[in-house]
């Protein structure tokens, strides 16, 4: 387990074999469910340790290299067991007063660690689907507490810091200002949260949440905005589930500021990757997306929009 330098594109690659021991829909039992060797009984969402982890505080310090720079993989990799519940497909087939509970459960986490030294950002990702390649299918997300702030998150920051000394207007609020009125690609919006497919969507169903308030962290959010992103995420995802005959396989990732230092022009934000680009019809990141590092778009952000603004209007109540 280390960390290993890419001197050619300037970003971390996590290294560890342990990830091969992982299960991959074992026939035994669930490790997830109530009554498990590491969940026990009596509760409704359950932070555990990763059992196969990309980082971990017991990391090694590496060999090293004679030429390729390699750090300790130092870090945490936790599982958010969402609900007790295996048989639920997604987390929108919980109540939003479920969803405000799971949370609540990653900012108690985020402020944990909010002052240890090594830790660098704070990253909650949901991964829904066999096609995304998650193993295990009772409900549930990761949480990485990492030793470096991930690469597309360090461009969001530089381009962010850019606008701001330019414009002294915060890039991600414009952003927001722009999708509010053209309206065309918003999906959903309540009293705190809009969510959206950009104009420049990578993905077919990307769909972006903002917080109307410029903030930064999880931690800052009042209890009605987190009561809020619980019922806009449950809209969301309940509609990538029923647009098509088959529910979407999805990315959710949430994006804040790294800790410590001074972030006031980021904005912190969720985004939402849905991999279908017809029903049962998988968008790939190929050639042109894993070898030239630019996505091209089967479609139209804006019709895509129309169609799963409409499918959480009428299917999603």
């Amino acid at each position: 387990m280390e960390l290993r330098w890419d001197p050619v594109l300037g970003e971390w690659v996590m290294v560890s074999s342990i990830r091969e021991e992982r299960p991959w829909h074992p026939d035994v039992s669930c490790p997830f469910c109530p009554g498990a060797e590491e969940t026990g009984y009596g509760w409704d969402v359950l932070l555990l340790e990763n059992k196969y982890p990309m980082l971990s505080l017991a990391s090694p310090k590496p060999s090293g290299h004679w030429f390729y720079r390699v750090e300790r993989a130092i870090g945490r990799c936790f599982i958010l067991v969402e609900t007790p519940q295996h048989d639920l497909d997604d987390l929108s087939d919980l109540d939003r007063d479920h969803i405000l509970r799971v949370l609540e459960k990653i900012t108690w986490l985020e402020r944990k660690y909010v002052d240890v030294e090594w830790a660098r950002y704070f990253m909650w990702f949901r991964n829904k689907g066999k096609e995304i390649g998650v193993s295990l299918t009772h409900p549930h997300s990761q949480i990485y507490i990492l030793p470096f702030i991930p690469s597309k998150v360090e461009r969001e920051l530089a381009n962010a810091r850019e606008y701001y000394r330019e414009n002294r207007v915060c890039l991600f609020c414009k952003i927001l200002d722009v999708e509010e009125k053209d309206k065309t690609r918003i999906v959903y919006r309540n009293n705190s949260w809009t969510a959206f497919i950009p104009f420049y969507a990578h993905w077919p169903y990307e769909v972006h949440l903002y917080p109307r308030n410029h903030i930064q962290y999880m931690h800052m959010l009042s209890h009605s905005e987190l009561i809020d992103l619980a019922d806009a995420l449950k809209k969301v995802l309940c509609g990538l589930k029923r647009i098509y005959s088959k529910p979407m396989p999805y990315m959710l990732i949430l994006h804040q500021a790294p800790y410590r230092g001074d972030y006031g022009y980021y904005h912190l934000h969720i985004e939402i990757y849905g991999v279908y680009r017809g029903d049962g019809l998988l968008k790939y990141a190929a050639g042109m997306e894993s070898g030239g590092g630019n996505f091209t778009y089967d479609g139209v952000p804006e019709d895509r929009a129309l169609l799963l603004r409409r499918t959480i209007i009428e299917r999603c109540r």
